[in-house]
């Protein structure tokens, strides 16, 4: 029962900080600076969840993983063609295939 009071909780306040900031800001304007800085947070998070995975592998810095060449190669798919799907067939394809065959 205290595991659940607690996770109820701590979504509360999670909930709450997260609507504030809507409260607080609904009718003012924000500097055209900072507005076009939030812009990019989403990239910067998506990339700060994904660098670590593509260069560690047990624990060690590796830039000539194949982890991080299906990365790579999944970026410049997903740059040209704007396409997911393809994204995602390339990236995994190469990064399942390189295990199949013993390179991962």
């Amino acid at each position: 029962m205290t595991i659940w009071l607690v996770i109820l909780g701590v979504g509360v306040v999670s909930l709450l900080l997260r609507a504030s900031s809507l409260v607080l800001l609904r009718n003012r304007r924000l500097p055209p600076r900072l507005a076009e800085s939030l812009g990019l947070v989403p990239a910067s998070v998506l990339a700060a969840l994904i660098a670590p995975d593509l260069l560690v592998q047990h624990g060690q810095v590796n830039v000539l993983s194949v982890r991080l060449l299906a990365g790579l190669l999944a970026a410049l798919v997903a740059w040209k063609t704007r396409n997911v799907l393809w994204t995602l067939v390339v990236g995994l394809g190469l990064l399942f295939a390189a295990q199949a065959l013993g390179w991962a």
